[in-house]
């Protein structure tokens, strides 16, 4: 009987190890598959800011060819409705010559 529980006591202690064995075993593949899913999110977030870099960029440049265009279009539309002829465009210039220089 006695051999009996030693046995029992053995395997407890066997059972235990394993236990605890098991259970590092475990804590070391959820740290590494955190640090896994760490690496994982700072690529996307790598990825998307790259992308949200273009996407801003390209939209700049949008913008910048729809005003060249808008800027021409009234340009041309400004040009075909004002006509002036040389007086007064003279004085529309010494005007603003004065103004921009301050002369009364």
């Amino acid at each position: 009987m006695r051999d009996v529980v030693q046995k029992i006591i053995e395997t407890e202690g066997e059972a235990k190890l394993v236990v605890e064995a098991a259970v590092a075993e475990a804590e070391g593949i959820l740290s590494q598959a955190r640090e896994k899913a760490r690496d994982l999110v700072e690529k996307a977030r790598q990825e998307v800011l790259v992308e949200t870099e273009k996407i801003v960029e390209d939209s700049i440049k949008a913008a910048e060819r729809e005003k060249q265009i808008r800027l021409a279009d009234a340009s041309a539309r400004i040009e075909s409705e004002i006509q002036l002829d040389a007086a007064v465009r003279e004085l529309a210039v010494e005007g603003i010559v004065g103004c921009v220089c301050r002369r009364p």
